[in-house]
């Protein structure tokens, strides 16, 4: 491979680098939230299988409360996690062993350290990726789906049938907590518990917010559609926020990924073609005095 065709081949890799953190940083939220509704990925799976055998430690006591608030996906257990954890800890000492073969000095002491450390923190990491992507698209649901609890409670339903209601009519993370609600009632839990239980699972300011406010509307005797109309529009005022928000902090990301990646990206495609050309006349003036 030639030195024009190595400056090239660089040149590309800096640029599809510097694409796709741009569209990470203007579309992560969409291409996340879209993340959040598949199904457990087929590696947590396998680490799943393989760590069942192994004798995993007891759970953290807050890890059942952060499964729940990524949506439980495949229906994942704290016990599953933990089993996934000491496979991908394993699985990191192994490819650290191996590859500290190779490594000069202190840094294979490094690998041999911290690939484990880092294979049992990656479940974490992926729980924790879910839960935002989930948080992130109940944040954008929810002025909509207030909108129609509000017309259901007008009609004269109560509100447990109305959660139930809109909840059967729509999709999305907070439509399946409020259908959650509604047949948790119908079984006979009572009303606040069953709120408390979505408000734990789905951890909002603006669910809490709502916890808040349909409780005092119960104690106070206030109209609940004045209530959820008061919610509907505190919803989108944060929401334009957080909006606000992320496009500021979009900007200078953007600024970095163009000035590290996808201008020297440039420069090296043109440093490639003038490399090129110097060596082809350089070949033709060779010829011409051979």
């Amino acid at each position: 491979m030639s030195a024009a065709q190595l400056l090239a081949g660089l040149a590309a890799a800096l640029a599809g680098g510097g694409a796709g953190l741009l569209v990470a940083s203007v579309g992560g939220g969409r291409a996340a939230s879209a993340r959040g509704r598949e199904r457990a990925p087929a590696v947590l799976r396998l680490l799943i299988t393989a760590g069942a055998a192994l004798r995993a430690a007891a759970p953290p006591r807050d890890l059942e409360a952060r499964i729940a608030a990524a949506g439980r996906p495949a229906g994942l257990r704290a016990r599953d996690l933990m089993a996934a954890k000491l496979a991908a800890a394993a699985l990191g000492a192994v490819a650290g062993s191996a590859l500290s073969a190779a490594a000069p000095g202190r840094s294979a002491i490094a690998l041999l350290a911290g690939a484990p450390v880092a294979g049992f923190l990656a479940p974490d990491l992926w729980l924790s990726r879910r839960a935002g992507a989930r948080t992130r698209q109940i944040r954008r649901e929810l002025p909509a789906l207030l909108d129609l609890l509000r017309v259901a409670v007008e009609s004269g339903g109560d509100l447990a049938q109305a959660l139930r209601e809109v909840g059967a009519r729509t999709h999305g993370p907070l439509a399946a907590e409020w259908r959650a609600v509604g047949r948790q009632v119908n079984l006979g839990v009572p009303l606040e518990l069953a709120l408390d239980g979505m408000a734990a699972r789905a951890a909002l300011p603006e669910v809490r917010a709502l916890r808040a406010a349909l409780e005092r509307a119960r104690r106070h005797g206030v109209p609940l559609g004045e209530t959820l109309a008061a919610q509907a529009r505190d919803a989108r005022f944060a929401l334009a926020r957080l909006a606000r928000e992320d496009a500021a902090r979009a900007g200078p990301k953007i600024q970095l990924v163009v000035a590290l990646l996808l201008v020297p990206s440039v420069l090296l495609l043109v440093a490639a073609a003038l490399l090129s050309a110097l060596i082809g006349d350089g070949s033709v003036a060779l010829d011409s005095i051979q």
